[in-house]
């Protein structure tokens, strides 16, 4: 059986931060796992960031509210799911993932969760597991799943490279010039192409 495990951000929405970094006009909050390979490291200087300015959660959940899906990616999606299992794994929060699921038309996804206090200060953050996106695919090739991934950034790697098909899908030139071997694809219907030749 196979299963296709996606990205989210940058593969099927906007980059979140970087749409917060856009709405809070802090410039430096555009940095994303594109941009930095230590996930630890980036959230703990997010939250650095976040504290300086007296910014929370709340204010982060305004600006999710008003993103929306890239182009064609719940209809990617929907057609997706209608010949295979599919799984989003993304290193985004619980905190921050629901309205982008609704608009999605609520997919299965594997994230993980802020520590937040009472007053909405976003203190820390826990991850599902260690290098979440690999762990979960190998996870799932333990009970009896072939994994198919596609994601765009330095935390996709894992995955994407432990999959029995994976590809990069709107990368960074400078990623796919580190992994000239992976298909990189710019459109929905070239990513779904060649998912389907796989399945």
């Amino acid at each position: 059986m196979n299963i296709v495990c996606l990205d989210l951000e940058g593969v099927l929405v906007p980059e979140i931060w970087i749409a917060f970094s856009v709405a809070s006009g802090i410039p430096e909050l555009k940095r994303t796992t594109r941009d930095e390979p230590d996930y630890d490291k980036l959230m703990k200087w997010r939250i650095g960031i976040l504290k300086e300015h007296g910014l929370g959660l709340k204010e982060i959940q305004e600006t999710i509210r008003r993103i929306d899906p890239m182009p064609g990616a719940k209809e990617f999606l929907d057609e997706l799911r209608s010949l295979t299992q599919v799984i989003i794994i993304s290193d985004t929060f619980t905190q921050f993932a629901s309205p982008l699921m609704e608009k999605l038309g609520w997919p299965t996804i594997f994230c993980n969760s802020l520590e937040v206090a009472e007053d909405g200060e976003i203190t820390g953050f826990r991850m599902r597991c260690e290098q979440s996106k690999l762990t979960t695919v190998k996870a799932l090739q333990s009970i009896g799943y072939e994994t198919i991934a596609a994601g765009d950034s330095h935390n996709d790697l894992g995955m994407i490279r432990a999959s029995k098909a994976g590809f990069l899908f709107k990368s960074t030139e400078q990623i796919m010039a580190d992994n000239p071997d992976l298909p990189a694809f710019e459109t929905y219907g070239e990513l779904l192409a060649a998912i389907k030749e796989v399945l």
